[in-house]
C-alpha cells in the first residue's frame, strides 16, 4: 500500500467531517482498524470504505451494534451473506421509515387543523 493511499487520523476527521472523538470512539469498539505506525495512525482503502458505510448507515437510522454485526458478515461469511442480510434490514428500517412519516403527516395534519381553527376563532373575535 503507497503513502498515497493512506488517510493521516487528521485528514480521515475531515474528509468524513467527524470528531476525533467519534474516530477514536469507532476504533474502540473495532468498527474502524488502522495501521499504527508508533503512535500515528493511518487509514488505507478498507478503513475509508468501512467509514463511508458506518456513516451511510448512521444516516439511515441503524444502530452502531447493526452496522458492527453488518461488517462483520463481510469479514466471517462473504458478500452474499451480507447483502442478503442487508437487504433484509434495509426493509425493516425502510418500514420504519414509512410508520414515521405517516405519523408525521398525521401530527401535521393535526396541527394544522388545530392552528386554523385558532385562527379563525381569533378572527371571529375582533
Amino acid at each position: 500500500m503507497s503513502d498515497e493511499t493512506l488517510l493521516s487520523f487528521k485528514e480521515m476527521c475531515a474528509r468524513f467531517d467527524v470528531t476525533p472523538r467519534t474516530l477514536r470512539y469507532y476504533e474502540y469498539i473495532e468498527l474502524l482498524s488502522p495501521k499504527k505506525i508508533g503512535r500515528a495512525r493511518h487509514y488505507g482503502p478498507r478503513e475509508i470504505a468501512r467509514m463511508t458505510l458506518i456513516l451511510r448507515g448512521r444516516r439511515f437510522g441503524f444502530s452502531l451494534e447493526d452496522i458492527r454485526q453488518w461488517l462483520q458478515l463481510y469479514e466471517q461469511q462473504g458478500t452474499r451473506e451480507q447483502l442478503q442480510v442487508w437487504i433484509g434490514r434495509a426493509d425493516e428500517q425502510l418500514a420504519g421509515l414509512d410508520q414515521q412519516i405517516a405519523d408525521l403527516q398525521t401530527a401535521r395534519s393535526e396541527l394544522k387543523t388545530l392552528r386554523d381553527e385558532s385562527a379563525e376563532t381569533l378572527k371571529n373575535q375582533d
